[in-house]
Protein backbone atom coordinates (compact mmCIF):
# COMPACT_ATOMS: atom_id res chain seq x y z
CA UNK A 1 0.00 0.00 0.00
CA UNK A 2 1.16 3.54 -0.74
CA UNK A 3 2.66 5.24 2.32
CA UNK A 4 2.18 8.97 2.84
CA UNK A 5 3.88 10.93 5.61
CA UNK A 6 2.03 13.97 6.91
CA UNK A 7 4.80 16.20 8.28
CA UNK A 8 3.98 18.84 10.89
CA UNK A 9 6.50 21.56 10.06
CA UNK A 10 6.45 23.66 13.23
CA UNK A 11 7.79 23.02 16.71
CA UNK A 12 6.81 26.37 18.21
CA UNK A 13 5.14 26.22 21.65
CA UNK A 14 1.40 26.86 21.29
CA UNK A 15 1.58 26.09 17.57
CA UNK A 16 -1.51 25.56 15.43
CA UNK A 17 0.28 22.94 13.32
CA UNK A 18 -0.50 20.00 15.56
CA UNK A 19 -4.26 20.59 15.33
CA UNK A 20 -4.03 21.10 11.57
CA UNK A 21 -1.84 18.02 11.11
CA UNK A 22 -4.17 15.82 13.14
CA UNK A 23 -7.15 17.11 11.16
CA UNK A 24 -5.45 16.30 7.84
CA UNK A 25 -4.42 12.89 9.18
CA UNK A 26 -7.96 12.09 10.37
CA UNK A 27 -9.44 13.06 6.99
CA UNK A 28 -6.79 11.02 5.17
CA UNK A 29 -7.26 7.88 7.25
CA UNK A 30 -11.02 7.94 6.60
CA UNK A 31 -10.29 7.56 2.89
CA UNK A 32 -8.75 4.10 3.36
CA UNK A 33 -6.77 4.42 0.12
CA UNK A 34 -3.24 4.57 1.56
CA UNK A 35 -1.25 4.22 4.76
CA UNK A 36 -1.03 7.69 6.34
CA UNK A 37 1.36 8.52 9.20
CA UNK A 38 1.68 11.70 11.19
CA UNK A 39 5.32 12.80 11.43
CA UNK A 40 5.82 15.56 14.00
CA UNK A 41 9.13 17.42 13.77
CA UNK A 42 8.74 18.26 17.46
CA UNK A 43 9.37 14.57 18.22
CA UNK A 44 12.48 14.42 15.99
CA UNK A 45 14.51 17.18 17.67
CA UNK A 46 16.92 17.52 14.77
CA UNK A 47 19.74 19.99 15.49
CA UNK A 48 20.82 22.51 12.91
CA UNK A 49 22.71 20.54 10.24
CA UNK A 50 25.42 18.87 12.28
CA UNK A 51 26.50 16.27 9.71
CA UNK A 52 30.10 16.75 8.54
CA UNK A 53 29.27 15.77 4.94
CA UNK A 54 26.67 17.15 2.58
CA UNK A 55 23.33 15.34 2.51
CA UNK A 56 23.82 14.51 -1.18
CA UNK A 57 26.70 12.21 -0.17
CA UNK A 58 24.27 9.94 1.68
CA UNK A 59 26.90 9.42 4.39
CA UNK A 60 25.36 10.02 7.80
CA UNK A 61 27.26 9.89 11.09
CA UNK A 62 24.68 10.81 13.73
CA UNK A 63 21.90 8.51 15.00
CA UNK A 64 19.27 11.25 14.63
CA UNK A 65 20.12 11.62 10.94
CA UNK A 66 20.11 7.87 10.33
CA UNK A 67 16.72 7.59 12.03
CA UNK A 68 15.35 10.54 10.03
CA UNK A 69 16.70 8.97 6.83
CA UNK A 70 14.95 5.67 7.54
CA UNK A 71 11.70 7.47 8.28
CA UNK A 72 11.65 9.56 5.10
CA UNK A 73 12.95 6.76 2.86
CA UNK A 74 9.94 4.64 3.87
CA UNK A 75 7.38 7.00 2.33
CA UNK A 76 6.09 7.23 -1.22
CA UNK A 77 4.83 10.78 -0.79
CA UNK A 78 4.23 13.56 1.70
CA UNK A 79 1.86 16.22 2.89
CA UNK A 80 3.68 19.15 4.48
CA UNK A 81 1.72 21.14 7.06
CA UNK A 82 3.46 24.48 7.35
CA UNK A 83 2.74 27.83 8.92
CA UNK A 84 3.95 31.01 7.29
CA UNK A 85 6.50 32.87 9.42
CA UNK A 86 7.72 36.17 8.00
CA UNK A 87 6.71 35.22 4.43
CA UNK A 88 8.41 31.83 4.55
CA UNK A 89 8.43 28.36 6.02
CA UNK A 90 9.78 27.72 9.52
CA UNK A 91 13.51 27.15 9.86
CA UNK A 92 12.92 23.80 11.56
CA UNK A 93 11.12 22.51 8.47
CA UNK A 94 13.88 23.73 6.14
CA UNK A 95 16.49 22.09 8.39
CA UNK A 96 14.60 18.78 8.44
CA UNK A 97 14.43 18.82 4.66
CA UNK A 98 18.09 19.78 4.27
CA UNK A 99 19.32 16.89 6.43
CA UNK A 100 18.58 14.48 3.56
CA UNK A 101 18.72 14.34 -0.20
CA UNK A 102 18.14 11.01 -1.97
CA UNK A 103 15.41 10.00 0.48
CA UNK A 104 13.18 12.78 -0.94
CA UNK A 105 13.88 12.11 -4.63
CA UNK A 106 11.16 11.04 -7.05
CA UNK A 107 8.29 11.32 -4.61
CA UNK A 108 5.20 13.52 -4.57
CA UNK A 109 4.10 16.14 -2.06
CA UNK A 110 1.17 18.33 -1.24
CA UNK A 111 1.15 21.39 0.99
CA UNK A 112 -1.28 22.53 3.66
CA UNK A 113 -0.37 26.09 4.59
CA UNK A 114 -1.77 28.26 7.30
CA UNK A 115 -1.27 31.85 8.36
CA UNK A 116 -2.66 35.34 7.97
CA UNK A 117 -2.60 34.91 4.17
CA UNK A 118 -3.28 31.16 4.15
CA UNK A 119 0.40 30.25 4.22
CA UNK A 120 0.76 30.78 0.47
CA UNK A 121 4.24 32.29 0.58
CA UNK A 122 5.51 29.49 2.83
CA UNK A 123 3.98 26.98 0.39
CA UNK A 124 5.66 28.69 -2.57
CA UNK A 125 9.02 28.68 -0.83
CA UNK A 126 8.59 25.05 0.16
CA UNK A 127 7.70 24.08 -3.41
CA UNK A 128 10.93 25.67 -4.69
CA UNK A 129 13.02 23.76 -2.18
CA UNK A 130 11.24 20.48 -2.90
CA UNK A 131 11.74 20.97 -6.63
CA UNK A 132 15.49 21.04 -6.07
CA UNK A 133 15.18 17.67 -4.31
CA UNK A 134 13.24 16.15 -7.23
CA UNK A 135 9.97 16.11 -5.31
CA UNK A 136 6.92 16.63 -7.52
CA UNK A 137 4.59 19.04 -5.75
CA UNK A 138 0.96 18.75 -6.75
CA UNK A 139 -1.20 21.57 -8.04
CA UNK A 140 -3.96 21.32 -5.42
CA UNK A 141 -3.09 22.80 -2.06
CA UNK A 142 -4.85 23.90 1.08
CA UNK A 143 -4.76 27.49 2.34
CA UNK A 144 -5.99 27.94 5.90
CA UNK A 145 -6.49 31.52 7.03
CA UNK A 146 -5.99 32.54 10.63
CA UNK A 147 -8.90 34.96 10.04
CA UNK A 148 -11.50 32.43 8.87
CA UNK A 149 -10.31 28.94 9.82
CA UNK A 150 -9.26 29.71 13.39
CA UNK A 151 -11.18 31.27 16.25
CA UNK A 152 -9.14 34.03 17.93
CA UNK A 153 -6.23 32.97 15.67
CA UNK A 154 -5.61 29.91 17.88
CA UNK A 155 -8.56 27.50 17.97
CA UNK A 156 -8.68 25.52 14.73
CA UNK A 157 -12.17 25.50 13.20
CA UNK A 158 -11.79 25.03 9.45
CA UNK A 159 -14.52 26.17 7.12
CA UNK A 160 -16.47 23.30 5.59
CA UNK A 161 -15.02 23.69 2.07
CA UNK A 162 -11.51 23.01 3.39
CA UNK A 163 -12.25 19.29 3.69
CA UNK A 164 -12.87 19.18 -0.07
CA UNK A 165 -9.55 20.97 -0.61
CA UNK A 166 -7.71 18.38 1.50
CA UNK A 167 -9.29 15.51 -0.43
CA UNK A 168 -8.45 17.08 -3.80
CA UNK A 169 -4.84 17.51 -2.69
CA UNK A 170 -4.67 13.94 -1.37
CA UNK A 171 -6.10 12.60 -4.65
CA UNK A 172 -3.23 14.25 -6.50
CA UNK A 173 -0.55 13.22 -3.98
CA UNK A 174 -1.67 9.59 -4.25
CA UNK A 175 -1.84 9.65 -8.04
CA UNK A 176 1.64 11.15 -8.38
CA UNK A 177 3.13 8.98 -5.61
CA UNK A 178 1.92 5.87 -7.38
CA UNK A 179 3.09 7.07 -10.77
CA UNK A 180 6.55 7.92 -9.43
CA UNK A 181 6.96 4.45 -7.91
CA UNK A 182 8.11 3.30 -11.37
CA UNK A 183 10.81 5.97 -11.36
CA UNK A 184 11.96 4.99 -7.87
CA UNK A 185 12.14 1.33 -8.95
Amino acid sequence: MTKIGIIIGSTRPGRNGEAVGRWVHDLAVKRGDADYDLVDLKDRQLPHLDEPQAAASGVYHHPHTKSWSETIAGYDGFVFVTPEYNRGMPGVLKTAIDFLYAEWNDKAAGVVGYGVSGGVRAAEQLQQVLGQLKVATVQAHVELSLHTDFEDFTVFKPLSHQEDQVNAMLDQVLSWSRALSAVRA
